[in-house]
């Protein structure tokens, strides 16, 4: 009789510890889509809520018992697959950028909490200690002195220990001829009971109210904007706009309103048109397909677009073909039974795929240094030449090409090892009473029989070509620079280098708006030609 327990028997045993750790997980996320729910995420707080809910039905229903295996890899897929795509179409369809980064609420915040400085000036502010937990406050101004009565302070550590909220005190300042004879705090003692200090309001005979302005100043700070929440009355047009959205400048007396179109506060005159320059930071709006149009219209992105989008096509194509040629031919002449020390060869040629890649491409930046470079001091003492490899597009390019070849061919290498070994030798034998020789061997029998099961590694390795942003970030960085272009581009970039630049390195503002546009373009695109490719070669059809 076996020991051996049933599945039912199992399940009811650990019952209570399959339903332990769901609560868990129920519990731990849904703590977490509160916070990004209160933070605004809602796209996250969406996602986590569906997968979350998804997986805890799949491991609870008997129903969906076969689903469990697999709703991992599906959860990953949507996860980090279909949302961050989904993720990247929405915001190419907004201004999201460095300058619209926040929400329209976050943007009259900030704006509400801008000071200027009113009527009453600065003075200078020192602490003297009347007595125990008692204090005198003194400030001056040219030759005015103040002085407040002893005021009983509250220190930093108190608000803590107690949960104290303070509430905006007014406390009057009395005109003196002389400062407190008792000595000055150090600063030290302010900033321990600094506090306090930033919710008092100090009143000046001349009824000027004076604000805490830094660890020695108080001034008078008066808000520069106050938000209108009833809404104004246009003087010229007689139109009434509705709040709560209208703020007026408290110095000027002028109007701002929210631009829905370009996502920033903007003065409006007496008929409520836009006046004026833009006040940043802005928000965030939906710009529906602008962002596609300045990649079709826009010069200085259309044309950077179409060179680069040129360029990576030839730069995958050419990196395919070129790590494929070298990769097959090392892997027959390693193949080769007369040739000593094979296993030598094996190791030292797989060396370029073993080192890690970034290493590789600084040693390859170094060797091509255009003043102090081992690869140019040989060519200036072969031939006299010292190419300009980092600032000549066509040099360049080359470069690149020749860095990305040796990183790739050990990997073609590898796959041609393999497969060589299922060609029947039989082939070979007979070529060879027909009096065929190497060569002839390798073109007619090797290749062709090498090439189709191949072929879905080649649109692979494209792919991963197409998409190679190591290799450009740290060799060129895109450059030399495209001249004329209105965004981040250079000559070697690849698309996927050049939506980084304008993302993050954009000198008005990363643009992510633009970026994802591009984004959603080169999915597309390689998309189209990843189907282009299967239809060719008839993967789809075998599948």
């Amino acid at each position: 009789m076996g020991l051996s327990a049933s599945p039912g028997f199992m399940q009811g045993k650990y019952a209570w510890l399959k339903l332990l750790l769901i609560t868990a997980i129920v519990l731990l996320n849904g703590y977490a889509i509160v916070l990004m729910y209160a933070g605004g995420e809602y796209a996250f707080a969406l996602l986590t809520l569906v997968v979350v809910s998804t997986g805890v039905y799949v491991f609870l229903s008997k129903k969906m018992y076969a689903h469990r295996y697999i709703f991992p890899g599906i959860a990953g897929m949507v996860v980090f697959i279909i949302f961050p795509l989904a993720y990247t179409i929405g915001i190419a369809f907004t201004n999201y950028s460095g300058t619209n980064l926040l929400s329209l609420e976050r943007v009259e915040q900030l704006h509400t909490q801008k000071t200027y400085m009113a009527k009453g000036g600065s003075f200078n502010f020192q602490l003297h200690q009347e007595s125990e937990g008692k204090y005198v406050l003194a400030l001056s101004q040219d030759d005015k002195l103040f002085v407040t009565r002893p005021v009983e302070v509250v220190s930093n550590a108190d608000v803590r220990a107690r949960k104290l909220t303070l509430k905006t005190k007014r406390i009057k300042l009395h005109e003196v001829d002389a400062l407190p004879a008792t000595d000055k705090a150090p600063i030290k003692e302010i900033i321990s009971h600094r506090q306090f200090f930033n919710s008092i309001l100090l009143v000046t005979p001349d009824e000027h109210e004076l604000v805490m302005n830094g660890l020695r100043k108080f001034s008078a700070m008066k808000p520069l904007f106050t938000r209108l929440e009833d809404g104004v009355v246009l003087k010229e047009s007689g139109a009434i706009l509705p709040g709560p959205s209208i703020l007026r400048n408290n110095q000027t007396g002028e109007l701002m309103l929210p631009n829905m179109e370009t996502g920033f506060y903007q003065y409006i005159d007496g008929d409520g048109q836009f006046v004026g320059s833009r006040l940043a930071p802005g928000f965030t709006v939906s710009v529906g397909w602008k962002n596609f149009e300045r990649v079709a219209t826009d010069k200085g992105i259309k044309e950077p677009f179409i060179e680069i989008f040129i360029w990576t096509v030839i730069f995958a194509s050419a990196s395919v073909a070129f790590t494929l040629a070298i990769g097959m031919v090392l892997a027959c002449l390693i193949q080769w039974e007369e040739l000593k020390g094979r296993a030598i060869y094996r190791v030292v040629l797989i060396l370029p795929y073993a080192i890690p890649a970034f290493i590789s491409i600084l040693v390859f930046k170094g060797l091509f240094n255009q003043n102090f470079g081992e690869i140019n001091e040989i060519l200036n003492g072969l031939f006299g030449i010292k190419p300009d490899w980092f600032t000549d597009p066509v040099m360049a390019k080359s470069m690149i090409l020749i860095v990305n070849t040796w990183l790739g061919y050990p990997y073609m290498m590898i796959l041609c090892l393999g497969m060589l070994k299922s060609i029947p030798e039989d082939l070979y034998e007979a070529s060879a009473m027909d009096g065929a020789g190497p060569i002839n061997n390798f073109f007619n029998i090797t290749v062709p029989l090498l090439m189709k099961p191949l072929t879905p590694l080649l649109v692979a390795s494209f792919a991963f070509n197409f998409n190679n942003f190591v290799l450009i970030q740290l060799l060129t960085n895109g450059g030399p620079d495209i001249i004329g272009a209105s965004t981040p581009a250079g000559t070697t970039d690849l698309l996927v280098s050049y939506t980084y630049r304008i993302a993050f390195q954009g000198d008005g503002g990363q643009d992510y708006g633009l970026a994802s546009a591009i984004a959603t373009l080169i999915f597309l695109v390689v998309g189209a030609l990843a189907l282009i490719n299967l239809k060719l070669t008839k993967a789809d059809k075998a599948a």
